[in-house]
């Protein structure tokens, strides 16, 4: 398959980008998941190579700085973002190398592609523009498969990897560089490095288990790592650094699991937990990635599922939102929810506004009334979030630009 013509982000001469020079031979490629060239005497190991669009200009600016060819191919995880521009950088003699859950992973996202992209689309359709959304890229043909670790030396270069499961992916791995201490962590940690972990995120994807995370990010500090290379940003140095800043990472995740599952075993409800579990000034690390009451949601379905025994109903067919309509109609019709969404507006409520507008839009999606409290709510909740994380940010703008439309 050609891939489409208009696919490239930054075209050569349009503000082209040069490879990011970042020591003892490794170079860094800006792009929606950074790609990392490590070049050793004779051939060179590529980490990552970026989504499909990507690919061309990722390759101008590794030929920039190396004339040797790439023999090794390296995947911290399946995404996309990590995988998509595979087929412009493979060739004979090269080895593609992931850890053993990869064809798994890859599975579930080409089922659910369709699924994904719906949401995607909604969250992200003001970022990823000029390139052709129907295009599927060749998918990968992983050549190398480990379980636990792997090593491999190339060019006088010797490379180990480990699994690291508890990252976005359970095919999650980091690269290590043992000569310069340098560890390439891709998403383990999220895109925002430092940031409470995504267990779970809002487009759409597998809960990630706190536990494997804590143990991942374990191994990482094991390692003992100088430079920690993650797959956005620029790389952190200094191993005291390195080991604080993924200590407070660890520990922080490993509170909110504490917190979650004494409260689950104390009877609270999760929607208590959700609104009451915090974290310790010491451990109050940024929420732009992943947000804590996500957490101790995800922490509490990892562990006991989606029966909350709060109400026979939750373990069959029919949703809440089936009597809606009967409910508008004893209520005295959609007027009068409106009119109490407004008083709770109105009260600084809008999470209760947004249960009663609901019932209302169910049955007449176009009820301006009823749309106009929606808006209102959906700008408190984007105020209050202080747009600190971003995924909230994308899915409150989302709706607003989607009501906004609906009041047209």
């Amino acid at each position: 398959m050609k891939q489409p013509e208009n696919a490239l982000i930054v075209k050569e001469g349009e503000g082209a980008q040069d490879a990011v020079d970042l020591g003892d031979g490794i170079f860094m490629s800006k792009g929606i998941s950074n790609s990392y060239l490590i070049r050793a005497s004779d051939a060179d190991v590529l980490v990552n190579t970026g989504m499909h669009f990507e690919a061309e200009e990722i390759k101008r600016r590794f030929a920039a700085v190396s004339s040797n060819p790439v023999r090794a191919i390296v995947f911290t995880q399946g995404h996309p973002d990590h995988i998509g521009g595979w087929s412009r950088f493979d060739g004979p003699g090269v080895d593609t190398i992931a850890q053993a859950n990869h064809a798994d992973v890859r599975e579930y996202w080409m089922r659910l592609q369709p699924f994904f992209s719906r949401r995607t689309e909604k969250l992200w359709s003001g970022d990823l523009t000029n390139f052709d959304r129907s295009y599927q890229p060749p998918e990968p043909v992983v050549t190398t498969t480990f379980l636990d670790a792997h090593a491999f030396t190339l060019g006088g270069r010797r490379v180990e990897l480990y699994s690291t499961p508890g990252g976005e992916t359970t095919d999650s791995l980091v690269v290590w560089l043992p000569e310069s201490r340098t560890a390439f962590t891709g998403n383990l940690t999220g895109p925002l490095f430092g940031h409470i972990p995504n267990l779970y995120t809002v487009r759409g994807d597998k809960i990630r288990s706190a536990i494997a995370y804590i143990h991942a990010v374990d191994r990482v500090i094991d390692l003992g790592p100088e430079v920690l290379v993650t797959g956005h940003g620029d790389p952190v140095r200094g191993a005291d650094e390195i080991s604080r800043r993924l200590s407070q990472l660890r520990d922080a995740t490993q509170y909110l699991r504490d917190r979650t599952i004494e409260g689950m075993n104390s009877g609270v409800d999760l929607f208590t937990l959700m609104g009451s579990i915090t974290l310790p000034p010491a451990l109050d690390i940024p929420q732009g990635h992943g947000k804590v009451p996500w957490i101790v949601r995800a922490v509490w379905e990892e562990h006991a599922g989606w029966f909350r025994y709060e109400s026979t109903t939750e373990l069959y067919e029919v949703p809440p939102s089936a009597i809606w309509d009967e409910l508008t109609q004893l209520a005295g019709g959609p007027a009068v929810l409106t009119e109490r969404a407004a008083a709770h507006l109105d009260a600084g409520r809008p999470l209760e506004a947004l249960h009663f507008v609901d019932m209302v839009l169910a049955r007449a999606p176009g009820d301006l009334p009823a749309l106009q409290v929606k808006q209102g709510a959906l700008r408190i909740l984007l105020e209050r979030s202080g747009r600190e994380n971003f995924s909230e940010v994308r899915w409150l703008e989302a709706e607003i630009r989607d009501t906004e439309a609906a009041m047209r």
